[in-house]
């Protein structure tokens, strides 16, 4: 593999969920620290950079509500942006198809939610055959509340994420790792 054959995806880092009764800000600033490494390391390294988006017919994740946009601060010059409307990205939005068209055998993983459109993600590209960094320090999400009334904490939810996938789906990686890894395939 190389870096060429290697795509980072950043899975719905939109304004869409500052709007969402669930946010919560104690998290964003590491989020968005470790989110732009890896996209700034993508791009300096020559990975291609895929944005996702999430979109629904109403509410904050509309196009026409006028949040389905970059979440601030990040900076992206994304390869190419698809929409999606399901958890997997690889789900109805072509980036099966532009995967397969630009030679992509391995793909980076990150974004928002975690244990969600991340993880569902994750699981999809590693059963189509693609080999999956999954890096959790660069994903998203907020505590949750389980059928019991218990509340489950935003680490908490990010580590059941990263042992339900590592070694069966997915390397669990750093920002650091993921890009030494892609590098280190090109060499």
């Amino acid at each position: 593999m190389t870096v060429s054959d290697t795509a980072l995806i950043v899975i719905d880092a939109q304004e869409s969920f500052r709007q969402r009764p669930y946010w919560r800000d104690e998290d964003v600033a590491t989020y968005i620290d470790r989110q732009q490494a890896l996209i700034d390391g993508a791009r300096k390294a020559g990975i291609s950079v895929v944005r996702i988006f999430h979109v629904e017919a109403s509410g904050p994740f509309s196009e026409a509500s006028g949040f389905v946009t970059t979440l601030a601060p990040l900076h992206i010059e994304p390869a190419v942006t698809f929409r999606k409307q399901r958890h997997s990205a690889l789900v109805g939005s072509g980036l099966d198809v532009w995967l397969v068209e630009h030679g992509i055998r391995r793909v980076i993983v990150s974004g928002i939610r975690t244990e969600q459109c991340c993880e569902t993600t994750t699981r999809h590209a590693s059963d189509l055959g693609y080999e999956v960094d999954y890096v959790g320090e660069a994903t998203l999400t907020f505590p949750m509340t389980d059928r019991t009334g218990r509340e489950w904490s935003a680490a908490e939810i990010r580590a059941r994420t990263e042992l339900v996938l590592e070694d069966r789906f997915a390397r669990i990686a750093t920002v650091e790792e993921a890009l030494a890894g892609a590098l280190r395939k090109a060499a």
